[in-house]
């Protein structure tokens, strides 16, 4: 065995791959100079050994002579991650895996990966929402087409999706996740495949007005959800944040009404004030009195949460959704003049989302702003003249 992997290493030298076979024992390795693993100090290429878990066999030394054709290549490229040859969480190689054994691996990174930048009452609720539909679309074509290639796979899963819908979006941006974990190549960026829903689907959007939203508070008979809805309309929250605020300013009669959101919600803890302030008294918020929902995350998700509160629109027939409420607070605040800045943060999202949900919006109150300073200037001119 011994004289065959020499033989094997006198060919690949004469190639000038830059690696070599070595025999640890039972099992053959690769060595040679690459660079740095994660987590390491060094930060220059050095000598070091990718473990293939390959026996010593004329077998597994044929496979191990294709390994470092691959990892030569992937050299040359820039393109060699050393995720592919190190263990993953639970243990294995991705390279070594299946599609079902891929899938496994990505949930527990990605799990992992979003415990560093979301309130842990999120991180289950994000990847049961954004990922879960759409690995299982993409693992149920997987088990209908076998013929298929993983970069087919994935496209066939997103064309799957309605075009220009949310859901599309939601599907390119967990499947460029997947994608990245895998080191898959697509000869197409998803991104490129996520159509035009957010511009179209804002401009579409029929908001209620004011007083169409004073009207169906008055709807509901149930004093509880009368005062999540009032609580929604004049702090635009999200569904489940009603849950996870703290009341205590507001009901202790502060003149700003502000309240704070939790740090256990999907955003994290961020404070809002009242818009329309007046509706505070219009809807007795003051009164702190929420339903009897359970709101213990380890029993429970925000989605599951959130889902309990649409109900109870459908329920009392409010001609428009939850986030109806959410999106008509986001403009009034427009309206009024609020800096977007300071919307987005009380919303809990980025100022680029807020300019690219509420597009609309803004370019008109933009346009309204320079017609009236032109208009003023124009004004002063004249009256300088006269």
């Amino acid at each position: 065995m011994d004289t065959r992997i020499a033989q094997t290493n006198h060919r690949l030298k004469m190639a000038k791959l830059g690696l070599q076979i070595e025999r640890r024992g039972e099992k053959l390795a690769l060595r040679g100079t690459l660079p740095p693993r994660p987590g390491s100090p060094r930060l220059r290429p050095h000598q070091q050994r990718i473990s293939l878990d390959l026996p010593a066999t004329i077998a597994g030394l044929k496979q191990a002579e294709n390994q470092v054709k691959i990892v030569a290549a992937h050299l040359i490229e820039n393109r060699f991650d050393w995720r592919q040859y190190l263990p993953v969480a639970g243990g294995g190689r991705l390279h070594e895996m299946d599609l079902t054994q891929k899938l496994q691996a990505f949930e527990l990174y990605l799990l992992q990966h979003l415990a560093q930048s979301h309130p842990p009452s999120s991180v289950r609720t994000t990847w049961e929402k954004a990922y879960v539909p759409y690995l299982n679309k993409l693992r149920a074509i997987a088990q209908s087409s076998s013929n298929l290639s993983l970069p087919e796979l994935i496209y066939a899963t997103v064309y799957a999706t309605p075009t220009h819908s949310r859901s599309r979006q939601v599907c390119c941006t967990a499947l460029k996740a997947l994608t990245e974990f895998l080191q898959v190549e697509l000869p197409t960026d998803l991104k490129a495949l996520w159509g035009n829903y957010g511009t179209s689907q804002t401009q579409s959007r029929e908001l209620p007005t004011d007083q169409q939203i004073i009207q169906a508070y008055e709807q509901i008979p149930n004093p509880s959800w009368q005062f999540v809805y009032g609580i929604m309309a004049t702090y635009g929250l999200r569904n489940h944040e009603v849950f996870f605020c703290d009341y205590s300013a507001l009901a202790n009669g502060d003149v700003e009404g502000m309240i704070e959101v939790l740090n256990t919600t999907k955003t994290g803890n961020h404070e809002v004030w009242p818009f329309l302030p007046e509706w505070i008294d219009r809807f007795s918020l003051k009164n702190i009195q929420l339903p009897a929902v359970n709101t213990d995350l380890s029993q429970t998700t925000l989605q599951r949460i959130g889902q309990q509160v649409t109900c109870q629109f459908r329920r009392y027939q409010i001609p428009f959704s939850p986030y109806d409420l959410r999106h008509a607070w986001a403009v009034r605040t427009i309206h009024i003049g609020l800096p977007d800045t300071v919307s987005a943060r009380m919303m809990g999202h980025s100022v680029a989302i807020h300019t690219r949900t509420y597009h609309r919006w803004l370019t008109r109150r933009d346009q309204q702003q320079a017609v009236r300073a032109a208009l003023s200037q124009n004004r002063q001119e004249e009256s300088r003249q006269e």
